[in-house]
């Protein structure tokens, strides 16, 4: 799994970060966006909705966002 640092980057830094590691990542892949900009939670729904990903999780920590999201599966056929 992929882990994304934005940690202490405000909007639309962590955003940008995960979009460059999305467009990198293989189908079916996972990557963790770390963030501590509150708008991720909201960004990055709508970023996955833009690129064909999903979000998997988003889980709050002691201030710290944990954004789990996955790229498309590769195409059968």
């Amino acid at each position: 799994m992929t882990v994304i640092d934005a940690r202490g980057h405000r909007c639309p830094t962590p955003s940008l970060k995960l979009q460059k590691a999305y467009n990198a990542a293989a189908p079916g892949q996972r990557l963790t966006l770390l963030a501590t900009d509150p708008m991720a939670r909201i960004d990055v729904p709508f970023l996955m909705r833009d690129l064909g990903g999903e979000v998997v999780s988003i889980k709050e920590a002691d201030g710290v966002l944990t954004i789990v999201v996955a790229t498309p599966d590769a195409p059968t056929g």
